[in-house]
Formats: structure tokens, C-alpha cells, sequence
């Protein structure tokens, strides 16, 4: 094995067991390579005096081997594995953990409600570029809320209902009346009635985590068939969410089977999930809803194996896009530096000429570190895998719309083809976007050329626009820097016509070139 270092991340939920294995380079990149789940519902399985039975600890530690076996397979040196709500209420929680670890030869954490709710938080705010709001986890046994403000976590708590065990009170076989929703409500209304700071900031963003809202944003994306197959940060309606809770508790449990988006080890479970959040939602005055991919097992994770402190200062797109590199390394670090440094010079240049804002700035810079990221796929045609590869990852902080602008940016060629994009992503992006994918991609291709050998021949000092309506380009040429002069002369015509400019390169080492 290559000095990769793969690490195993066990989350003893209560619905469901998860296994993923992280994988970490020399360069500190990470990625996800595996993921494995089994279906568990320990909320449904606990007894009537509160206590898992031997047999059901057994199961669970059937599940255990069988992942200890999955990892040593893909070669994980460390497994950190951690156990939730289910076993958390259990009245014979200790010997649970006990068994588990005798049994499997796994230690299990044991974690708190303010672990977990923590954790949860931990995984989220790595992920996603937002400053305040009020963070749901519903999990199969526990339900955590949380208030950050300011990216810091202020308040949290872990009520101990959650999709599974609700399901467990109140129905036997899926399927709801509206007197038995009333008493779902009825349930989280009088939880949040002794933790009052939950009413008292409205129109915060209510962040989700879990499979609930997963689901729910799946069914949501199905229905609207949405281009970009990615939940993380996928933002719902209040209008949105009501539609899928006055439609779902009518249909009865098996034809919710067959609700698309919907996976069917949750069709009985999804509404008291659903409930639970919806009631949580207009209690606490949230504005509309956004979805974490991220959670407690990337929490997990980034608690225990992440200490490289090399990204500290960077935005978290730039963060994410630098991991990506280092996982997919295509091109010279110099070269692709360099392409962002002009191409970031250039577009402050024309400031005043195309009025974008600073996030327009960062998908450009994003765009001109991954614009060769193809590569990694295959040289010929690069561009094209380059869109897919950005289009599909989840680069951390940025919106839907903000991930397809890099993508577009990045991939650049002409009009046309950008045409074509915004019809295939109409959903994502707004009508203007085509002028800022051909305006921002037209600077790459600029940023590109002027290091075209790749070896940082021809540096942009500076650029400005003249009265003359010339872009003026300050250089300072190192070696031969013939093959840029080329590649610059060659995209002068469209230039002009997508910025009404003429470029210039004025030399400002011995000698001048325009």
C-alpha cells in the first residue's frame, strides 16, 4: 500500500449502521472511499423495561465483524466507532458497550446528547458557508437542535424522540391519522416548551442533517427533476416542505414505497421524521430549510484525523478545491498559481467594466485552479471531464448555482456551448449567468495562454483599462515566451467582441511587445 492512510469512521445509529472509510494522502487531501450501511431499527428493539436484549447486542456485533472484515479488506489502519441515542437510553447502555467491544474487538463510544449534537455541528460547519442558523439532526432515536451564531455553537439539546421510536408510539404499521400527527406535534411542542431559546430566533435557516431530510430533499428533487444530482446544501422552501407534508401522511404506507426519491427501508418512518421537522420549523420561526450532506460521521472524523493546519486563512471553497487538487494532481501546482494570480489580476482590472461581486471573483479563482482537473480522467478533451468532475464533487461553500458557474468557467470554449449548459442546468442557473460564463471564462482562457508552456515564462505585473479602450497587460517575459505571445494573439478577435476591449501586452523588461 502507498503511504495513504486509510481510516474507518462506525456509526451505531438508531436506525441504521454505518461504515465509511476516509482516506487521507501525504499532502493531508482526504476523500471518501466506501461507504456500507445496515438497516438496525435499535429503537424499535428496545423492551418494554427499557433494556436491549442479548440477542439484539449480538446482531450488532454481527454487523461489527462484518465491517471489521469490509476495512481490512480496503487496508484501514484505524477504526473509530461511536454509538447514539438507541443505545444511549438503554437501561443496560454500559453492558451494551461492554459486549460489543469483547465481543468484536471494537471500541465503542459511548456519545452523549452534547456529544452527539456537537459532533453533528463539527461536520456541518466545515461544509457549509453559513453564519447563524438553527441546526436539526433526526436521527432514529433522538432529535439534537442546536443555535450557531457566528459559525460558533451557542445552544443545544438532545430530545429523545426521533424517527424510529416515534414511529414505535404511535403507529404499528406506518400509516397516520391526523389525530396521531396532532400528538406527534403535540409531543415536540410541549419538548420545546422547556427549552424556550428555540422560539427566540426567528428567521434563522434551519439546517438538516440526517436521513429525514435527505429524503426529503431527494423526493423534492425528483418531483422538480432537478439537473445536479447533489443534496449537499440543496436550499427547500417553507412553501416546499408543507407541499411533501400535507401529501406524504395521505398516502397509505405501502404506496409510499413507491414515492420516488423515497428509499424503501424509510416509508414507514419518514413521516413522524417529517412531523418532527415540519412542527420543529414553525416553532422556532426558521425562514426555509437547507440540506447538510455533512454530520456526525464527518464530524467524527474531522474531530480525530484532521490536524493540517495549512488551510487556516483560506476561503472554504479554495479549501475544498485545493483538497481536490491534491487528491487528482494533473498539472504543475506553479502553473495553475499562476493561471489564478493573472486571471484574479485581470478581472479586478475590468472591475468597472463587468460590475461582478466578490463571490463571482472566487468562482473564477475555483475555476482556474481546477480548470485541468480533467486531466486526471484523460488528457484528450479534458475540458469535458473537468465540468463533470467539478459539477459532480461537493466543493464546500459554494451554491448549487456557484458549483455550476465554476464548472462552466472552468471548461470554457464558446458561446455556444455555454447555451447549451444553461439549457441543460435552467434549474440552477439564472438567465445572466450566460454572460458571466463567457465574460469569467473568456479571462481564463486570457490566463491560460499567458502561460501556455506552463512554465511561467510571460508574469502579469499588472493591467488596466485605458481610455482608448484597450486592456493594457503588464508583463515581465523570462525566457521565451513565444508560445504565449501565440496563444494570446490567437484569442484577441473574441476578446473585443465578448469585452469591447483590445488587448495589449506592454513588456516591462527590456524590451516591448504588442
Amino acid at each position: 500500500m502507498s503511504s495513504n492512510r486509510r481510516i474507518g469512521i462506525i456509526d451505531i445509529g438508531s436506525n441504521s449502521i454505518r461504515l465509511v472509510i476516509y482516506e487521507i494522502n501525504s499532502l493531508q487531501a482526504y476523500r471518501v472511499i466506501g461507504e456500507f450501511k445496515q438497516s438496525a431499527r435499535l429503537s424499535q428493539r428496545i423492551n418494554s423495561d427499557n433494556t436491549l436484549s442479548r440477542e439484539d447486542i449480538q446482531s450488532i456485533v454481527a454487523i461489527l465483524k462484518q465491517f471489521q472484515r469490509i476495512c481490512t479488506a480496503n487496508q484501514v489502519e484505524e477504526i473509530r466507532a461511536a454509538a447514539t441515542a438507541a443505545i444511549r437510553n438503554a437501561a443496560n447502555s454500559q453492558q451494551i458497550i461492554s459486549e460489543l467491544q469483547e465481543y468484536s474487538g471494537i471500541r465503542v463510544e459511548l456519545l452523549s446528547g452534547e456529544d452527539e449534537a456537537r459532533i453533528g455541528f463539527l461536520g456541518m460547519i466545515h461544509s457549509l458557508d453559513i453564519p447563524d442558523g438553527i441546526l436539526i439532526d433526526i436521527g432514529g432515536g433522538s432529535t439534537e437542535v442546536s443555535l450557531f451564531r457566528q459559525r460558533k455553537l451557542v445552544r443545544s439539546v438532545s430530545f429523545p424522540f426521533g424517527a424510529v421510536n416515534t414511529t414505535r408510539r404511535f403507529s404499528a404499521d406506518g400509516d397516520f391519522s391526523e389525530e396521531k400527527l396532532l400528538s406527534i406535534r403535540q409531543m415536540v411542542r410541549e419538548a420545546i416548551g422547556g427549552e424556550r431559546w428555540i422560539t427566540e430566533h426567528p428567521g434563522l435557516p434551519m439546517i438538516g442533517l440526517g436521513g429525514t431530510i435527505r429524503s426529503l430533499c431527494k423526493i423534492n428533487q425528483k418531483k422538480h427533476k432537478y439537473s445536479l444530482p447533489l443534496t449537499h446544501n440543496y436550499p427547500m422552501s417553507a412553501e416546499d416542505m408543507a407541499e411533501l407534508m400535507s401529501w406524504l401522511p395521505s398516502l397509505p404506507a405501502e404506496k409510499r414505497k413507491k414515492v420516488d426519491g423515497l428509499s424503501k427501508d424509510r416509508f414507514d418512518i419518514i413521516v413522524p421524521g417529517l412531523t418532527i421537522l415540519d412542527t420543529l420549523f414553525k416553532e422556532s420561526g426558521c425562514s426555509h430549510y437547507v440540506i447538510s450532506g455533512a454530520g456526525l460521521r464527518d464530524g467524527l472524523f474531522q474531530e480525530a484525523y484532521l490536524t493540517d493546519n495549512s488551510a487556516i486563512g483560506m476561503s472554504m471553497p479554495e479549501r475544498s478545491a485545493r483538497n481536490m487538487l491534491a487528491l487528482h494532481s494533473c498539472s504543475p501546482m506553479a502553473h495553475l498559481e499562476q493561471v489564478a494570480s493573472s486571471a484574479l489580476t485581470l478581472f479586478d482590472a475590468l472591475q468597472q467594466t463587468h460590475g461582478y461581486d466578490a463571490r463571482a471573483r472566487q468562482c473564477l479563482h475555483i475555476a482556474a485552479l481546477l480548470y485541468r482537473i480533467g486531466v486526471s480522467m484523460t488528457y484528450y478533451q479534458f475540458s469535458k471531464h473537468s465540468f463533470y468532475m467539478i459539477a459532480h464533487s461537493r466543493l464546500d461553500g459554494l451554491t448549487h448555482r456557484e458549483t455550476v458557474l465554476c464548472a462552466a468557467i472552468a471548461s470554457y470554449k464558446a458561446k455556444s456551448r455555454v447555451q447549451q449548459l444553461y439549457a441543460q442546468f435552467k434549474d440552477v442557473l439564472l438567465e445572466t449567468d450566460i454572460d458571466v460564463i463567457v465574460k469569467l471564462g473568456s479571462l481564463l482562457q486570457l490566463a491560460i495562454a499567458m502561460d501556455s508552456s506552463e512554465t511561467q515564462v510571460l508574469p502579469v505585473r499588472s493591467a488596466a483599462v485605458t481610455l482608448d479602450k484597450e486592456l493594457d497587460i503588464t508583463v515581465q517575459t523570462q525566457n521565451d515566451p513565444s508560445i504565449e505571445y501565440k496563444e494570446i494573439a490567437a484569442l484577441n478577435k473574441d476578446f473585443k467582441k465578448i469585452w469591447g476591449l483590445k488587448l495589449t501586452l506592454l513588456d516591462a523588461s527590456s524590451f516591448s511587445t504588442n
